[in-house]
């Protein structure tokens, strides 16, 4: 665990940004992790992107491992981070089983959502040798309490419970933090007031790296883009071209009076 907190302080302390994607099988992590990625994280957003549910609040501990596995067989070089899904961590015992088990299937790290809320449950984890990567800002199993995704550090108690968590988060020995939809003002604050790095995500440019939905930033989702994301590719129209040349080939009066019956 001091190997990869030591190696990803440094990484903010020189200023070089981290670079992180998700990724849910065996192609996609192959291709990201032959990028040269720094983090690939095998996230609960897979209930939506990869299963159709309405979020993450339905994801299982069995579909993460699941997933887990498949990436895992390709990942070489990235370090490979998995998220522990709702109800699998409300006690720091069920958190360090869960844990086991992610660690098991192949991640290198897990990470969990929460901040000083969650600290006896990362303490454990961190405790037992697994390396952490910590979630706070917007929790997106929380969304249906909260009633959508809200961006945070809005109003002066949003600010100091956020500096709170990072602060508990990087006591607690995570080697890195997500902050999700934070205001950039407030996640730059963040940013400079602990020494592990923060990763955004919809927080602005100026914490110490980025992660992003694989799908959103290749446009492999296109019913749903973020506000915050801009595609740097169009996969869904090549896969809908593709279908459609495949359609109009095999529909086409050539492949029809080729049909004799024989197959």
């Amino acid at each position: 665990m001091l190997n990869l907190t030591e190696k990803f302080r440094e990484m903010k302390q020189r200023g070089e940004k981290i670079t992180a994607l998700t990724a849910y099988d065996y192609p996609t992590a192959r291709l990201l992790d032959e990028s040269g990625i720094d983090i690939i994280l095998v996230g609960d957003s897979l209930g939506m992107v990869v299963l159709g549910y309405e979020d993450t609040t339905r994801v299982t501990l069995d579909e993460m491992l699941h997933h887990t596995r498949a990436v895992s067989r390709g990942v070489s070089k990235a370090v490979l981070v998995a998220d522990m899904p709702i109800h699998t961590y409300a006690t720091p015992e069920q958190a360090l089983a869960t844990a086991r088990q992610f660690v098991e299937a192949g991640a290198k790290a897990v990470k969990l959502e929460g901040g000083v809320s969650r600290s006896g449950e990362i303490e454990a984890i961190t405790g037992a040798g697994i390396p952490f990567m910590a979630h706070i800002g917007m929790l997106p199993q929380h969304v249906r309490e909260e009633g959508g995704y809200k961006v945070k550090g809005r109003t002066q108690s949003e600010v100091e419970a956020l500096l709170a968590d990072a602060q508990a988060v990087q006591k607690a020995d995570a080697f890195s933090v997500v902050l999700e939809i934070v205001v950039a003002d407030i996640a730059k604050r963040i940013t400079q007031s602990i020494e592990i790095p923060t990763i955004g995500i919809g927080s602005g440019e100026n914490c110490d790296g980025q992660i992003l939905v694989t799908h959103d930033l290749i446009g492999l989702f296109p019913w749903f883009t973020p506000k915050f994301v801009s595609p740097e590719a169009r996969v869904a129209e090549e896969i809908r071209k593709a279908a459609r040349a495949f359609i109009e080939r095999t529909r086409g009066p050539g492949a029809l009076s080729n049909r004799d019956g024989s197959d």
